[in-house]
Parts: C-alpha cells; sequence; structure tokens
C-alpha cells in the first residue's frame, strides 16, 4: 500500500474508532497484498481519499492480518468497498470498479452542496 496520509489504516483493533463511532461518511477498502485487482483500484481510492478530504474518511483494511473484520461484515471476495455512514454500513461495491464508479458511491451518500465554487 503506497504512503498517504489521506488513507487510514483500519485494523481489528482501530474499527470501532475509526468507523463504528465515526460521525459522516466512511470508505473503507477491504484489500489483500496479493491481490492484483486490488493493487488495480488503489491509486483510485488514494485520489478519492485526497480529493473528498475532509468530507469522507477513507481506509484500508488488509483482509489478511485483520479476519475479525472481514468475517464481521461478510468480506468474502476482494477488493470491497465499504462505505458507513454514521457508524452503519450503508452500501458495499465488490470487484475492480473505476474511479468514477466509486465517486458516484461517494456523492450518492453525501448531502448536497449548498453551493460549488468550480
Amino acid at each position: 500500500m503506497a504512503d498517504n496520509s489521506h488513507v487510514l489504516t483500519i485494523t481489528d483493533a482501530n474499527v470501532a474508532t475509526e468507523v463504528d463511532q465515526s460521525q459522516g461518511l466512511v470508505m473503507v477498502d477491504f484489500w489483500a497484498a496479493w491481490c492484483g485487482p486490488c493493487r488495480m483500484i488503489a491509486p483510485s481510492v488514494e485520489q478519492l481519499a485526497t480529493e473528498y478530504q475532509g468530507a469522507v474518511k477513507v481506509g484500508k483494511l488488509d483482509v489478511d492480518a485483520n479476519p475479525g473484520t472481514s468475517a464481521r461484515f461478510n468480506v468474502r471476495s476482494i477488493p470491497s468497498i465499504l462505505f458507513f455512514k454514521d457508524g452503519t454500513l450503508v452500501d458495499t461495491l465488490v470487484g475492480a470498479h473505476p474511479k468514477a464508479t466509486l465517486e458516484q458511491k461517494i456523492r450518492s451518500h453525501l448531502p448536497e452542496p449548498v453551493s460549488e465554487n468550480v
């Protein structure tokens, strides 16, 4: 996993504080080092973490190192991207999806911006 200060490392030990007790939207990428499709989507996940900094918490969870959380959310295929809102699982994407699809999911769970200066 590349170093990206905007992507949190989620583990069995910190999932309660980083996901369960978080307010707002949290996107967690369930991955493994040996998974080719996981490596394919990693740059998109990292870009989204930077682009949505402050609006969305983005984390990655290594399924091999954290079997408890993987089992808890019934993650059987990777990559799996799980979306949590205020600590509740609200959406899941399984497989290698393009960045646009991930961004569409993020936007569908965020409140509409009041104004956009872009």
